[in-house]
This record gives C-alpha cells, sequence and structure tokens, in this order.
C-alpha cells in the first residue's frame, strides 16, 4: 500500500466538477484507491462519485489518499498531482 498526505487547494473544496475530474482520473489505474479525511478512521472508495461527494473535503483540509495494486505509487502520484492543481 502507498500513501500521500494531500491539502485540498481548490476553493469549492472536492465538491462536483473536481471531484468529477478525480474520480475519472481514479477509474484509469487498476488499483484499489481510498481516501480520509486526516484523522479520522472511515476510509472512502476514491473511484466512486457518491462516495467522494460524501467525504464532503473543503478547501484547506488535509486528507490521506492511498492506493493497494499494481500501480499504487503511479495512481496516488496522479491523483496528489491532480488535487494540488485543480482550480474552480
Amino acid at each position: 500500500m502507498y500513501s500521500r498526505e494531500i491539502t485540498i487547494v481548490n476553493e469549492s473544496g472536492l465538491h462536483a466538477r473536481p471531484a468529477s475530474d478525480f474520480v475519472k482520473l481514479a477509474g484509469t489505474f487498476q488499483s484499489r484507491i481510498e481516501l480520509k479525511r486526516l484523522g479520522e478512521e472511515k476510509t472512502y472508495n476514491a473511484k466512486s462519485i457518491i462516495m467522494l461527494m460524501s467525504l464532503g473535503l473543503a478547501q484547506g483540509e488535509k486528507a490521506i489518499l492511498s492506493a493497494e495494486g499494481e500501480d499504487e505509487k503511479e495512481a496516488v502520484d496522479a491523483l496528489a498531482e491532480l488535487v494540488a492543481n485543480l482550480e474552480g
């Protein structure tokens, strides 16, 4: 398993279009990908728009992005970069 801490920089958080972009990219990887709010135990399937929207990460919040599988490092690194560069 490979994990990284990420910070939500988008002013609208990880909602609507940003969440859709995230799920679309996550779906291109074979690994199981999960996201959880820093300090919480509950994990969310990062390939599910419903799960991601219910997590409701706002601007400035930190989360742990993790993946397990054959392309886990590539998945986490690509998604972390996407989150760092999401706008609007």
